[in-house]
């Protein structure tokens, strides 16, 4: 073989080790939590999350869990609990931030988040 040949295979061999994942169009996005700290965010869920919020709400943590017929909402902090239990299409808030169903199936939960007054 030719210093050129080997020197293609070498680059073909490389290219071939390149993960699938890595190619961005089929990675699946996680959502961006840290926007949600300010009460106010779109995300899309395929599993259940917690994350940090601003503690002017009264609480300091959202976690949220769904199935295919609800969304399950619970924000807590220093001696606080709150949660709501949502349908698809319905609004909700948790200490006055405002949760709206976008879409829900049993895969995947659409939801946006607003802060209320």
């Amino acid at each position: 073989m030719s210093a050129k040949h080997i020197t293609a295979l070498a680059v073909a061999a490389s290219m071939a080790l390149v993960p699938v994942a890595a190619t961005g169009a089929s990675a699946a996005a996680k959502p961006n939590l840290r926007a949600c700290y300010d009460g106010r965010c779109a995300i899309t869920l395929t599993k259940s999350v917690s994350f940090r919020v601003s503690s002017r709400f009264g609480i300091t943590r959202l976690a949220i869990s769904f199935d295919s017929s609800t969304v399950r909402v619970k924000g807590t902090g220093p001696g606080v609990t709150s949660q709501a239990i949502l349908g698809g299409g319905a609004s909700g808030s948790v200490n006055n931030i405002g949760i709206r169903i976008v879409s829900l199936s049993g895969g995947k939960a659409v939801l946006r988040l607003s802060p209320r007054k």
